[in-house]
């Protein structure tokens, strides 16, 4: 029983120790005080400053971005390319042909229908 009542003690004095040593370097500050605040933390701490609504939470407005090569992005690349009179020809999910004159004879030029209309065949 004196023993417990012993480490009792001993737990109560280094308890009360580390919180002393804990106010003491606490209350350095000027804006120390005690409190207890029920609900939403300090006054003046805004949840949602640290920890804000996600991207994807609730409502947002998209913006309309199309993912693949539009016909009128291969045409204006064949263009650039020296493709004169250049026209769409055949669009499929995985590439748009563009055909028209280069060097005074018909040709054609296929672009993957991916983001950035890069060339297949030139």
């Amino acid at each position: 029983m004196t023993g417990m009542l012993a480490k009792f003690g001993l737990v109560a004095l280094v308890t009360f120790a580390s919180t002393v040593g804990t106010v003491s370097t606490a209350a350095a500050g000027q804006d120390f005080g005690w409190g207890i605040y029920v609900g939403g933390g300090e006054p003046g701490y805004n949840h949602h400053d640290r920890y804000g609504p996600r991207p994807g939470w609730g409502y947002q407005p998209r913006r309309h971005r199309p993912e693949g090569c539009s016909p009128r992005r291969a045409v204006e690349e064949a263009r650039w390319s020296g493709l004169r009179r250049a026209r769409v020809h055949d669009v499929t999910p995985r590439r748009i042909v563009v055909a028209g004159f280069r060097h005074g004879e018909f040709d054609r030029m296929v672009f993957a229908n991916v983001r950035g209309c890069p060339v297949i065949t030139y």
